[in-house]
């Protein structure tokens, strides 16, 4: 038999053999599916209603890419997330918060605290030999990566994309060249993460020595990828992406850059969109109404993309497999968490700078603990909150049968020097106005226990330069020695019956030095000596005896402060407490001067209580017009004058009452709202407005908010004594 015949023979075989199986109705093999989740911000929350849709149908898919919020579906479902859980995640998800970098204020320790107080937040620069430097975004993306680790179950260990089930892709940009930049392999979060940086909003991501950004820059639906990932011979393709605005919408410079983006995103979408072939299945959910910053709506989204998948239930269901073929696919790429591990041992990774006891001091997790990814995720926070990295991640690894807990702190890279900006503003559109802009070098880390010096200047109605040494006296720095030296001018008023009697210019000189302990991350206590220098001069108005042209005073003594501060955020908290206590004592004038404040706050959805007590006074003698206590002004009796009641013995109650009415767009801090405050004070020992005795009563009526520029307040105030004054208040106190 020749070659020629038995080919012949063999090849008749089989075509019976395909005819056979033809006959007996047995399958075609599978064609092999491809599925695209595109960007969108908020708007890839209706991924999610797809994949519900999919999993419904029993449609299996053989690879997944995405971009950006496409890269976030794409890459929890790669890891076994199932639609339902997923669609849980994002609707508990508070992403208000979760563009918040820093834990809630009550976890910040004091230090970082003080110089919060005085600085716009996010005006950090970063000084050095090769000049300034800042940082990439307004969001560093803490808190977003470590959702992350517990989308995909990475808080228990890393997960590498090569390692998943279903081949995944997930699209970036590199800033730096432009190029387009695909992970098949590698750290899943870190490319998640990287996907979905936002140029400007959110900061880039240093990964494999590249620096990445927004994927959607150039594939938000990177449909070329399924082709040669996996050879699919049909694409579901999902596009949720934004789409322009008109022309008369943009406006501003958050439009501008926003219209920006979404140039680029359309053009490169419909690039892919052209690669699309006649059995490929494109899915464009009607998203109207729903911009790529509505988070809170991630279960209408949701839904909407559900809707829009079963327009085409007829096409995805050509791609279905039976129920028990698709329960064998879906068990194969599912994760089973198992319980966590009990911790060996505590590694930090890669400080250059910060003593890794500073980091030590906030990890609760000990040798032989089950790792908890709720309590490490705090400690997390906490180590970020001290305001010296970039970011702070951990990662569970397994050596030889031994856990290892690696903990990685990148510290600023455009740190450990800083300048830092403030800015003030207020007027009650009388005679009371003034402005101050504030600048300050910090240098941090002077040596290996964390010393920090700190020069500030100011400029406008106060006139100043100060210097503080701040020097902690053990690694986790729970003890601390501190001086300080500062100097300058300020004008100040003094009242009688509701008229500015005169305006005198004080000239102020202070030296203190003192030590204290940090008590974890409750407070502080602080005691030691402290000297002022005070010369008056008259500038305007009329000397009185109280109040003569010109007159000087010393006062030196010793001091104890404790600050416990407990209020969840610095300038409109909706939960937590404070409490202050100083105490001064002048032997040699004669006097001690005790000050008491307590604060507390409660929210009940979108309203907020607050209420407050204080107490001014002397224990011994009685206060020098110098030092004296004071009332007046924006939430200290609003319905008068700045400072106009100045006296001893004072006692002051409020209560605020306040609605949300609106929040600022992601990574701008903060919300807005509408408030009443009622306020009761009593001067015991007046030195002006002496005709008034008794308890003062005063309501104001405000609407504020905290900017980027710090907090926004425009009230009126009126008193039963018959005063009132309008506010306007910009920028840190």
């Amino acid at each position: 038999m020749t070659f020629t015949s038995v080919f012949r023979s063999l090849a008749l075989l089989g075509l019976l053999c395909a005819g056979a199986s033809l006959a007996a109705g047995e399958p075609a093999q599978r064609p092999r599916v491809g599925l695209v989740l595109g960007g969108g911000g908020a708007r890839g929350a209706a991924h999610v209603g797809v994949l519900e849709t999919l999993e419904k149908l029993h449609v299996p898919v053989d690879c997944v890419a995405g971009t950006s919020m496409g890269a976030l579906a794409a890459g929890a479902f790669a890891a076994g997330r199932s639609p339902t859980e997923m669609r849980e995640e994002l609707a508990k998800a508070d992403w208000n918060d979760m563009f918040q970098d820093n834990p809630s204020y009550s976890e910040i320790n004091y230090r970082n605290k003080a110089i919060s107080k005085r600085f716009m937040p996010g005006s950090e620069t970063g000084v050095g030999s090769d000049g300034v430097a800042y940082r990439g975004g307004v969001v560093a993306g803490q808190k977003i990566k470590l959702f992350f680790n517990r989308l995909v179950n990475a808080d228990l260990g890393e997960r590498d994309i090569e390692s998943l089930a279903l081949p995944l892709s997930i699209v970036a940009t590199d800033i730096g060249t432009g190029e387009r930049v695909v992970y098949r392999d590698g750290s899943l979060t870190m490319a998640m993460r990287a996907s979905m940086s936002v140029p400007g909003l959110l900061a880039p991501v240093n990964y494999r020595e590249r620096k990445l950004v927004d994927g959607g820059l150039v594939d938000n639906l990177p449909i070329s990828e399924v082709r040669e990932r996996c050879l699919a011979d049909v694409v579901i393709a999902v596009n949720v992406g934004s789409p322009l605005m008109k022309a008369e919408e943009v406006g501003s410079l958050f439009t501008v850059s926003a219209q920006m983006i979404n140039i680029l995103t359309e053009q490169n979408v419909n690039r892919s969109l052209a690669l699309l072939q006649p059995n490929d299945i494109y899915i464009k959910p009607d998203l109207e109404g729903i911009t790529a910053g509505d988070f809170q709506k991630s279960s209408e989204t949701a839904d909407r993309g559900r809707a829009a998948a079963e327009a085409v239930s007829a096409r995805l269901q050509a791609l279905a497999v039976s129920a028990e073929e698709y329960e064998a696919w879906a068990k194969r790429i599912a994760y089973v968490r198992p319980s966590p591990p009990p911790v060996d041992a505590v590694v930090i990774d890669r400080l250059k700078t910060v003593n890794p006891v500073a980091v030590e001091r906030h990890l609760r997790v000990k040798p032989g603990d089950p790792i908890d990814d709720a309590r490490v995720n705090q400690d997390m926070l906490r180590i970020y909150g001290d305001g010296w990295y970039e970011s702070v991640d951990y990662s569970l690894i397994n050596v030889r049968d031994r856990n290892i807990l690696h903990v990685t702190p990148i510290e600023k890279s455009w740190g450990s020097d800083y300048l830092r900006f403030g800015v003030n503003l207020q007027t009650n559109f009388k005679q009371d106005s003034a402005y101050t802009l504030r600048a300050a070098y910090d240098k941090t880390w002077l040596n290996s226990l964390g010393g920090e010096l700190l020069v500030v200047g100011e400029i406008g109605r106060t006139n100043q330069i100060g210097i503080d040494l701040y020097q902690p006296l053990d690694a986790r720095q729970r003890y601390f020695m501190e001086g300080s030296l500062s100097y300058g001018q300020e004008t100040i008023g003094f009242y009688e019956d509701d008229h500015k009697l005169a305006d005198f210019e004080q000239t102020k000189g202070i030296a203190s030095l003192g030590a204290g302990a940090n008590v974890g991350q409750l407070g502080q206590v602080h005691a030691g000596w402290r000297q002022r220098w005070l010369e008056y001069d008259l500038t305007t108005g009329i000397p009185s005896f109280i109040f003569p042209e010109r007159f000087e005073e010393r006062s030196t003594g010793g001091y104890l402060a404790l600050d416990f501060d407990q209020m969840d955020r610095l300038y409109f908290p909706t939960s937590g407490w404070s409490a202050r206590f100083g105490y001064f004592n002048s032997p040699a004038d004669d006097y001690s001067k005790l000050t008491a404040e307590l604060r507390g706050a409660y929210a009940l959805d979108d309203y907020v209580l607050n209420a407050s007590f204080s107490y001014q006074g002397s224990l011994q003698g009685t206060l020098p017009i110098y030092d004296a206590g004071t009332l007046g002004g924006f939430h200290n009796l609003g319905g008068f004058a700045p400072n106009q009641l100045v006296g001893d013995d004072i006692r002051y109650f409020g209560l605020r009452a306040e609605k949300i009415i609106g929040r600022l767009p992601l990574g701008l801090r903060g919300d807005m709202r509408a408030g009443l405050a009622l306020e009761t004070a009593k001067v015991g020992r007046p030195y002006t407005e002496t005709h008034r005795t008794g308890w003062l009563n005063s309501a104001t009526l405000y609407l504020g908010g905290e900017t980027p520029l710090g907090p926004v307040y425009l009230g009126y105030g009126q008193s039963d004594a018959g005063v009132s004054s309008v506010y306007l208040f910009i920028g840190t106190p």
